[in-house]
């Protein structure tokens, strides 16, 4: 007995060691963790529960039968975060670059099964040399078989996916498909064609910083999230991203302990908006202020920053903010604001998750390469996002709200629960200076005419009272009060129930 259980000792200190010390070394001199480092890091201590450590490949071409590591270059698992469950798997770059093979695949599939049968979030560390090349073609199924459970398991459990290192051609499609990606600065990038094959085929030279770098999937492309100075940075805010959200789309998001006054007073929001109408301010003062303990997890914060995305707690409970930017394009939608918003519009309501929205949007962006790169479409995703969510949602229009704008920003027309107004707010078809000189074109020679219909109408549909008087607006309500109001439409919505019509899915127009 005490040789069998000396061997499965050395059985395991031998896959524990992944592709030897020599390589690990390695990976610490590129500045990156081990995959078991990697998950003990971003696990609870002692919770993992490691999955097949003994799986080999079956692959017998070009001398792959003479190196069979235990694990084949990949760790899964499950554990939890605070307590709460997650499934893991990590790809260990030391054994055979992290390469995907069939068995390599398998062992995924199996998690992200065991993860949606059991109602658990799945997350991802992927840091891989791509297909393991001598297995050709089974290489491939595997990476088609792992797609298919990312799309099976898309807005049953919550997907997070961390680059970690190399993640190029098909196995970027992976990640894609996921809810959250997170990268690391200068250590990980992404791209279907690295940039040899880029030379070769369109004679651009390129660094794969550049074509794949997390400064250009953050800032350019929209692909990741956010990107974090080091592997540790990196796992430690994917521990406080789960903490957010729900275990699945049956379950509630989790309740934290808080010790805010869900009744707190900000007088400082009452002059948050400048007397000029077109001075800008800072929309995330708003958010902290309204927040539980000011405290504001940004999601895309270095992509489209004229929107905001992210989740705050009201009463310790989950809620997610969508909120325009007026330091950014004046606060104008465009593509890819519209995009960014609609995607988090989606999940929120995916995993009921409440929307909070915060409107100061004069309009779209106008010109031509809006309108050539599809503009129409584009803001079209994000009406049809609020349009078919059913999950609580409260609208706060701050300053201007105009035109289409307005009525994609979670209006009261698209199903929106709460729609409050701030004194300041001026909800119209256009500024007054656009209206007047259409409405009173015969007039335009004449300054002084012109000055007094622009004053009239300003008087007339600049603010939130017209709107209010139609049932559009519920309530126009103080600034300082926004977290007193905006917590109570809350809590009477938590057991808000919608149906909508049956249908096997919608076509949203992407």
């Amino acid at each position: 007995m005490k040789d069998i259980l000396s061997e499965l000792e050395e059985r395991r200190d031998a896959a524990r060691l992944g592709g030897g010390q020599k390589r690990i070394d390695a990976q610490h001199g590129r500045g990156k963790l081990t995959a078991r480092e990697r998950i003990d890091l971003l696990l609870d201590e002692g919770s993992f529960e490691e999955f097949d450590m003994f799986v080999s490949h079956r692959c017998t071409d070009f001398g792959m039968e003479q190196q069979k590591p235990a694990g084949d270059g990949v760790v899964t698992g499950w554990g939890t975060i605070n307590g709460r469950q997650v499934y893991v798997f990590s790809q260990d770059f030391t054994v055979l670059g992290g390469s995907v093979s069939a068995t390599h695949a398998q062992k995924i599939c199996k998690i992200m099964d065991m993860a949606v049968q059991n109602g658990a979030p799945v997350i991802g560390i992927n840091d891989s040399g791509g297909a393991r090349i001598q297995e050709g073609v089974d290489s491939l199924a595997g990476y088609g078989e792992v797609f298919k459970r990312n799309v099976l398991a898309s807005g049953v459990v919550p997907q997070i996916s961390v680059i970690m290192g190399p993640c190029a051609g098909g196995a970027v499609y992976s990640p894609a498909m996921t809810d959250f990606i997170f990268m690391v600065k200068d250590s990980s990038y992404m791209f279907v064609t690295g940039p040899d094959v880029v030379k070769t085929v369109t004679n651009e030279q390129v660094s794969a910083e550049e074509l794949g770098g997390a400064g250009t999937h953050t800032k350019k492309s929209s692909v990741a999230d956010a990107a974090f100075e080091n592997d540790v940075e990196a796992l430690a805010e994917v521990r406080r991203l789960v903490d957010f959200l729900p275990m699945n789309n049956r379950e509630k998001p989790p309740v934290r302990p808080f010790f805010d006054d869900p009744a707190r007073i900000e007088d400082s929001l009452d002059t948050l908006i400048p007397e000029n109408p077109n001075t800008p301010y800072d929309m995330k003062e708003l958010i902290v202020k309204v927040a539980d303990e000011g405290d504001f997890y940004e999601i895309q914060e270095e992509f489209a920053k004229n929107i905001i995305t992210g989740f705050i707690r009201l009463e310790g409970q989950t809620v997610g903010v969508v909120a325009n930017q007026p330091m950014v394009l004046a606060g104008c939608l465009d593509i890819d604001s519209s995009r960014k918003a609609a995607r988090f519009v989606r999940f929120c309501d995916c995993f009921d998750i409440p929307i909070l929205t915060l409107v100061d949007v004069p309009g779209f962006l106008p010109g031509t390469t809006q309108e050539y790169r599809g503009v129409i479409k584009h803001g079209a995703k994000l009406l049809y996002a609020y349009a078919e969510t059913t999950v609580p949602t409260v609208t706060v229009i701050t300053r201007k709200a105009y035109g289409g704008a307005y009525v994609v920003m979670a209006s009261k027309h698209l199903g929106s629960d709460f729609n409050y107004a701030w004194p300041t707010a001026e909800i119209a078809v256009m500024g007054a200076k656009g209206a007047t000189e259409i409405i009173h074109r015969a007039d335009l020679g004449d300054a002084e005419k012109i000055a007094a219909h622009t004053a009239d109408y300003e008087d007339r549909f600049a603010n939130p009272f017209v709107a209010a008087e139609r049932g559009f607006i519920d309530e126009v309500i103080q600034p300082k009060s926004t977290r007193r109001r905006v917590a109570r439409a809350f809590a009477s919505l938590r057991n808000k129930k919608l149906q909508t019509p049956w249908k096997k899915h919608d076509n949203i127009p992407l």
